[in-house]
């Protein structure tokens, strides 16, 4: 098989000719501070792995939308290496301010930018909203790599990938849950909202050209929100989301970046192709892979399980090995794509030879 066909046999929960494994994107630190600087692309290459190149298309907006949301970026200054960054929107009823900080690994807000349900109505009413969604650097991407690979990413996501991951992330995780605890309705009212302007913007973007879209989000998660709450303020948006993106064209995984055990017989009812990113204990996770198998496995496929901090920034080659054998006896009837269970910052090039080697070896 090609790399291609290989993965769109996994997404469609069948067996290919052995296990497809991809990294959950190469992090820009990586590829500078290990690889000497390649792109994903080379890195792909590199390691002899089928490519899984995350691309988001472009999207186009009014000059009308964008004169009500003038944004003025201010240097905060860097300490210890972290560079502070203060954001200050200006909107015709008021000013939004966040506050976003990075190191050369990864960035954070310690201010979001809605965090009271007036400052989200104001995000709501004048946050500029794409206009047309432009597919050609997607399907760039598709031409390059060929019958090696997949293009995959989020769409439409105003911070993560459905709408309560994503109303966590712009008012906050804890301030998210506490709304919804005390202002149900008002909660409810806002998930809508975010519903319906990404419903929007799938039906204006057409025919969706990526291979996989990312939805969910770590929020959702069992370590998170209780099944309850997911089941109430995660599910029925879901449902809806999901059904609308799979009606143009494109399979859907459903991400979570920790627990979700207790969920499982949920996650099956979202609609979603596959369940991510399969995270186990030591990474605080809760996944065990031969249960979820046994429990949603002729329902969903798989992507992850692989803990890479033992296994690539902590690693050696023989637990890399392991891992990856040890991943695919747990999920022996296919629909499973190994990869890390999340991002990954260091680790010998060696580890992730031998995790690809492996991966070829596990054949069905």
């Amino acid at each position: 098989m090609k790399g291609r066909e290989r993965f769109i046999a996994a997404m469609n929960n069948q067996k290919a000719d052995r296990l497809p494994c991809q990294v959950h994107d190469w992090m820009g630190f990586y590829l500078k501070d290990s690889l000497k600087g390649m792109s994903d692309y080379e890195a792909y290459e590199y390691f002899g792995m089928d490519p899984v190149i995350y691309v988001v298309p472009k999207f186009s907006y009014s000059d009308k939308d964008k004169g009500k949301w003038i944004t003025k970026h201010t240097d905060g200054g860097t300490v210890d290496g972290i560079q502070t960054t203060n954001i200050e929107i200006t909107t015709p009823e008021g000013i939004l301010e966040a506050t976003y900080q990075r190191s050369e690994i990864t960035g954070w807000y310690t201010k979001h930018l809605t965090e009271t349900p007036h400052e989200f109505e104001l995000w709501a009413k004048y946050a500029p909203m794409p206009k047309g969604v432009d597919w050609s650097n997607v399907i760039d991407a598709k031409n390059r790599i060929g019958e090696h690979g997949i293009v995959r990413s989020g769409y439409c996501g105003f911070g993560q990938g459905s709408p309560w991951q994503d109303i966590a992330y712009m008012m906050g995780t804890e301030t998210s849950i506490m709304l919804a605890l005390d202002e149900p309705d008002w909660m409810h009212e806002a998930l809508n909202t975010l519903l319906q302007k990404k419903l929007n913007i799938i039906d204006i973007g057409g025919k969706i050209e990526l291979d996989l879209v990312e939805t969910g989000g770590g929020a959702g998660s069992s370590t998170v929100i209780s099944p309850s709450m997911h089941e109430e303020f995660c599910l029925p948006y879901d449902q809806i989301q999901i059904k609308a993106l799979q009606d143009q064209g494109t399979k859907v995984v459903y991400h979570l970046c920790g627990g979700f055990m207790p969920m499982l017989d949920i996650f099956s009812k979202n609609g979603a192709n596959g369940l991510e990113t399969m995270t186990p204990v030591a990474m605080g996770g809760d996944c065990i892979l031969s249960e979820c198998t046994k429990a949603i496995g002729d329902k969903m496929f798989f992507i992850g399980g692989f803990d890479q901090n033992a296994g690539f920034e902590r690693g050696t080659p023989q637990n890399a090995r392991q891992q990856v054998f040890d991943l695919h006896n747990d999920c022996p009837d296919g629909g499973f794509i190994v990869s890390p269970s999340d991002h990954f910052f260091y680790g010998d090039p060696k580890n992730i030879k031998a995790f690809v080697k492996a991966a070829k070896e596990c054949v069905y």
